[in-house]
């Protein structure tokens, strides 16, 4: 099965002092530079939502959230276009673009450094139940493709992945690395 519409959310390491308002302007201003490869077109403010989706920036192809979905805070990209290619080029196209999204946000002057990420803790969602129902047969179909590109984006270090399995939910992957490594070195494992 070819995966689609994949999200990506990398787990925020200092949540307690990461504010989401400052965000609106930082992700203004990446609208009107307009300098990467898909077209930025709003922003919107979910703050007010408990455990929500937090502040997004929507896009064209796909969108960018600072996310506390189950509570748990982090940048996911959100894959709304279809992307060519094999399972691992559709993983490696999500897993870059929330990674350069996490570089640009710890390089943002604007947020003081308060978005740091613990480069340990990522979430992988399929956001399309059609061609992933959160089942087993689907985790059976994909753990292979899972398994390889963490290997990858991981270099050989030690880690675990563990899936969801309420059916109402989004098909989840939740990987974790044995020791935290850094958004360069997940960018460079990608390159």
């Amino acid at each position: 099965m070819q995966l689609q519409h994949v999200n990506v959310k990398l787990l925020v390491q200092n949540a307690e002092a990461a504010r989401l308002e400052p965000l609106i302007p930082v992700f203004h201003s990446w609208i009107e530079a307009q300098n990467g490869d898909e077209l930025l077109i709003d922003v919107a403010d979910y703050s007010h939502v408990p455990a929500g989706p937090g502040v997004v920036l929507i896009g064209h192809e796909g969108n960018y959230s600072v996310d506390n979905t189950g509570n748990r805070l982090g940048v996911r990209y959100n894959r709304k276009a279809a992307v060519g290619g094999s399972n691992q080029e559709c993983l490696a196209q999500a897993a870059r673009a929330a990674l350069t999204a996490c570089r640009r946000l710890e390089a943002e002057p604007r947020l003081g450094g308060s978005f740091r990420f613990n480069g340990q803790d990522i979430e992988i969602f399929v956001n399309d139940r059609l061609i992933a129902p959160n089942n087993a047969a689907t985790r059976e179909a994909f753990d292979a493709d899972f398994h390889l590109f963490s290997q990858k984006l991981f270099r050989g270090k030690e880690y675990s992945i563990s899936y969801g399995d309420d059916p109402r939910s989004l098909f989840t992957a939740y990987v974790k690395v044995a020791r935290p490594l850094s958004v360069a070195e997940l960018l460079d494992a990608l390159a």
